[in-house]
């Protein structure tokens, strides 16, 4: 059975994440050329390296230590999803929350956990006065296909920020009425 709970910041570490896994094999993606989004061929596998769980590790302490939402997925007792949303609201009129992660082990994916962390998302956010999250979200099709399907669309605004740290991601943006 899948036990869902925020994760406390003296809990997160690399010891954390060694039952999760990052793997995704990407073929497709998504991309914006001449201001119209088109499908690409773009295959490549996906992974985090050791100094890429420390820098999560690091960023996701951050995220709680500053009044943010981390929330993870366990399976077993062993970490299978996790997300966070950072605690600062942007874009103005907007009034957006940066749900900075959102991920799923590959050995847990098309289980519904995506979805019951990205709602926890959504209700964490709403109740922090923002009217939306942003998402800077990696652009596979598969990915794509999952943000649809939570009702994100293309964000009014972007954050410059986000495109400039990741230029290939898809800025997005999910409305928090529900």
């Amino acid at each position: 059975m899948i036990q869902y709970r925020t994760l406390l910041k003296d809990e997160i570490n690399r010891e954390l994440f060694q039952n999760f896994i990052r793997r995704q094999i990407v073929t497709d993606c998504r991309r914006k050329e001449n201001n119209a989004w088109i499908i690409k061929s773009a295959p490549f596998i996906d992974d985090w390296s050791e100094e890429d769980y420390q820098t999560l590790a690091a960023c996701l302490k951050n995220t709680v230590s500053t009044g943010g939402f981390v929330y993870a997925a366990f399976y077993d007792e062993k970490l299978k999803g996790f997300v966070s949303v950072e605690p600062e609201l942007f874009g103005k009129e907007q009034r957006y929350l940066d749900l900075s992660s959102i991920h799923v082990s590959e050995d847990m994916r098309g289980q519904g956990i995506g979805k019951s962390l990205f709602l926890a998302a959504k209700e964490w956010a709403k109740s922090r006065g923002a009217k939306k999250l942003y998402i800077s979200a990696h652009s596979a099709v598969e990915s794509q296909a999952f943000y649809k399907a939570m009702g994100c669309v293309e964000a009014q605004v972007y954050n410059q920020m986000h495109v400039e740290a990741e230029p290939y991601d898809c800025q997005l943006e999910c409305e928090l009425s529900f």
